[in-house]
Parts: C-alpha cells; structure tokens; sequence
C-alpha cells in the first residue's frame, strides 16, 4: 500500500457525480461490476432521503488524503431479527485501484460494523474471476467459505461467486 491516509465518511453531495459514474457508465465501473443499465437517480434520491446511511444498507465515500476515491457498502442481511449479519462490498475509481485504497476501506469498514453494531458475522463476495478482490478480502482477515455456481449473470454468461466470512472472533492480521 501506498503511504496514502485512507478514510471512512459519509457521501457528501459534491460525490454524487463520481458516485453516478461508479454506478452508471461502464467504462468507470470495471468488468466485474458492469450488469447494465439501471436507473441513473437512484443513489441520489437515497442521499436526498437518508445521506445513504438507511436502516439497512449504509454506503461511505472511500478518501485517500482528499481525493473521493469510490465508496464501500454494508447492507444488512439474516433471517432472524436477533441474529442479523452484514455484506459489504466495494467500489474505486479506476485510478483508485491497485494501490491497496480497496483493502484498507474493507478493513475500516469491517472495524466499524464490529464497533458500531452487535453483528457476529460480516460476509462479501465477488466474481471467481476477480482475483485482486479476492486477494483484498483475504488480507482483511475473510476466510474463503466456497463458490457458488452460475450466481450473476454478466456480458451474455452466468459467472460464479466467490463467498467469504469474517466473524467478530475470528483473529484479523
């Protein structure tokens, strides 16, 4: 990683058009999160109604020093209401990655869901093709829990997944 200060904060409302490309124009999203087109206002109407901070997802603007870098996110997951965990995911700008931003905003947020919340369990997963992020969650302290077959459907094919668990008691690097 590079010696950048990597930060955790709220969407501010200067983020919304980077956030919108991250979300809406392919070219910015990357090959592993492009699933097409989807309504563009989305995000913004959750910024307007909550700061995307709702009851059951939360997203952060990623930041290294002072640059908006991408965003992480949490929603809220589990059939009982008494045993609740959280599934995470991330997304940088293009120049944002391979400098080591997307694990350390992992590990930042996996820091707050423990800290703010009474969750045992926090779980992430991503394309089998997309090893930087598998690399990423793996440095974070997440343990590889298996593949499930034909999970998204992306460019013309069904892809599988890479699932990962990380519990509160599990030792973290």
């Amino acid at each position: 990683m590079s010696d950048e200060t990597v930060s955790l904060r709220p969407i501010a409302e200067a983020d919304l058009p980077a956030f919108g490309r991250l979300v809406n124009d392919p070219e910015t999203v990357g090959e592993f999160q492009w699933f097409g087109w989807r309504d563009p206002e989305r995000f913004r109407r959750g910024w307007a109604e909550h700061g995307l901070l709702g009851d059951d997802q939360w997203i952060f603007a990623v930041v290294a020093g002072e640059e908006f870098c991408g965003f992480v996110a949490a929603r809220r997951k589990g059939m009982l209401p008494t045993a609740p965990y959280w599934s995470i995911g991330i997304q940088l700008m293009p120049q944002a990655r391979g400098r080591g931003i997307g694990t350390e905003a992992q590990r930042l947020l996996v820091d707050y869901l423990f800290a703010h919340t009474p969750t045992m369990r926090v779980e992430a997963d991503t394309d089998v093709d997309n090893i930087a992020e598998q690399r990423a969650l793996e440095k974070v302290g997440f343990t590889r829990e298996g593949v499930h077959r034909a999970v998204n459907f992306r460019a013309g094919q069904w892809r599988d997944g890479v699932y990962y668990g990380l519990l509160r008691t599990d030792p973290r690097p």
